[in-house]
């Protein structure tokens, strides 16, 4: 069985490519995000710089796509929030198995939010546009649903491997 896992492994970079990605992106919305703020409060109390209309409805679009983002990012390192009290109580193998179980719970909410959160954007989203800007389509406002449905299809399909993987590769074992 080891033998399918390194074949499997090699695909590894192909995840850590996608998982950079996604965290660039996250950054440079932030980044917007700050910008666009910043200017927008200093257009309030300095005479020069302007203050946009638009500012408030950019920055809330750019923070609905970090928070779906980072949720796909948290995924990939394991670093939702989990109950994990009794975990040290229970069989090692029980507790894989119960991982695996929530991580295609997680799976199938991806799903959801690719299928549904892309229905969303081209029903309800294309028919609008933002208030401040009525040449630009709220389907921008609804993408980030189904953007960040499949980053965690991808990153649950490499957490899923991961915990069968561990049922038949002990840690520390390199076989």
């Amino acid at each position: 069985m080891p033998k399918i896992f390194e074949a499997i492994d090699k695909i590894k970079p192909a995840y850590d490519v996608a998982y950079k990605f996604v965290l660039f992106v996250c950054k440079i919305l932030l980044v917007i995000d700050i910008l666009i703020t910043t200017m927008a409060v200093a257009g309030r109390y300095i005479a020069f710089i302007p203050d946009p209309a638009w500012s408030e409805e950019i920055v809330l679009t750019c923070m609905a796509y970090m928070a779906v983002l980072s949720a796909a990012l948290a995924i990939r390192r394991n670093a939702h929030i989990r109950m994990t009290a009794f975990d040290k109580y229970l069989p090692k193998k029980f507790v894989k198995t119960l991982d695996i179980i929530a991580d295609v719970a997680v799976l199938a909410l991806a799903v959801v939010m690719l299928v549904v959160g892309w229905n969303y954007a081209m029903q309800i989203g294309a028919k609008g546009s933002y208030v401040s800007m009525p040449s630009v389509s709220r389907f921008w406002m609804y993408f980030p649903v189904p953007v960040a449905g499949m980053a965690m299809i991808i990153f649950e399909i490499e957490s899923i491997y991961n915990h069968i993987k561990a049922f038949f590769i002990e840690e520390g074992d390199n076989a």
